[in-house]
């Protein structure tokens, strides 16, 4: 075989190989090392999840559904050789933490908030239970550590600060920033999609909420990853935080006025709070909550 054959053959099996290893389309580089899967809703992956290669580790951030977390551990897995070593749930919900085993099993330790780990232990098997069709060859797995307020992970090169914001979405939210590279990962208290987030888990407080994310605008976030939708900047916090204030703002109104629940669902208008209250029928839910809470 001549030379240039030979250098040709040799460049297009590179080529190949470079390609069967690529990730999905759903898998991009933020930075050096950091890494976003965003969710595939015709697949029930509905969250966004992400990954920060270290010098001797990965570090994943939300476990998604067992059914997300499979997919998400072969882009891992296509994006680096280091072992996955710790998932961070940012908070309980199924979307974000369900998939916990997967990661377990692949010699993963599950950490998240102590409040979020209560809450795993207190609600999470009624969710399990109440999703066993789907979750039948999987099981349920509890975070193994809780931290109180920060855990930080460093290594020279990248440095994580998982940080709790919450209570608001739940009791038990935190985040991860990652002040080198400004990209801050926010989980459930910043989404970027239509319609906005729902207020209504037993433990959600909006005004905290409010406050949470208050304290994240103090960070010099450039790149945020919400826990669904697309890629913002740190003004999505400020419109995430904009639609609960008006809600807050509009319910503690109708209350003083004697409006009820219904009838407040059917005026507030938050079509304004794009893309987070463009859908008035999914306002309605979170205008209840908020009522109920306050009405308290």
């Amino acid at each position: 075989m001549r030379r240039s054959a030979f250098l040709l053959l040799f460049a297009t099996l590179l080529a190949l190989a470079y390609q069967t290893q690529r990730p999905s389309a759903q898998t991009r580089e933020l930075a050096p090392g950091v890494f976003m899967r965003a969710a595939e809703p015709d697949k029930r992956i509905i969250a966004n999840a992400g990954w920060v290669v270290f010098r001797d580790y990965v570090l994943v951030i939300d476990a998604n559904y067992p059914w997300g977390a499979r997919p998400i551990l072969e882009d891992i897995r296509r994006t680096t050789n280091k072992p996955v070593k710790f998932v961070f749930d940012t908070h309980y919900h199924g979307d974000h933490a369900h998939g916990n085993a997967v990661f377990a099993d692949a010699g993963a330790t599950i950490v998240c908030s102590a409040d979020c780990l209560a809450e795993s232990h207190r609600k999470n098997p009624a969710a399990w239970a109440k999703s066993a069709a789907d979750y039948k060859n999987d099981r349920l797995e509890h975070p193994q550590i809780g931290f109180p307020e920060k855990m930080v992970f460093d290594d020279g090169e990248h440095r994580v600060e998982l940080i709790k914001a919450g209570p608001g979405h739940t009791l038990g939210d935190a985040v991860a920033w990652l002040p080198k590279e400004k990209i801050l990962f926010t989980g459930d208290l910043c989404v970027n999609k239509r319609p906005g987030n729902n207020l209504a888990d037993v433990d959600a407080d909006p005004e905290g909420w409010v406050r949470g994310l208050e304290k994240l605008k103090q960070l010099d976030v450039q790149t945020l990853v919400p826990g669904h939708g697309l890629l913002g900047d740190k003004s999505a916090l400020g419109g995430q935080q904009a639609y609960i204030r008006a809600i807050i703002d509009g319910v503690r109104a109708g209350i003083q006025k004697g409006q009820t629940a219904d009838q407040l669902a059917e005026s507030l208008d938050l079509t304004r709070y794009a893309p987070w209250g463009a859908d008035k029928s999914r306002n309605a839910p979170s205008i209840r909550a908020v009522y109920a809470k306050l009405k308290k």
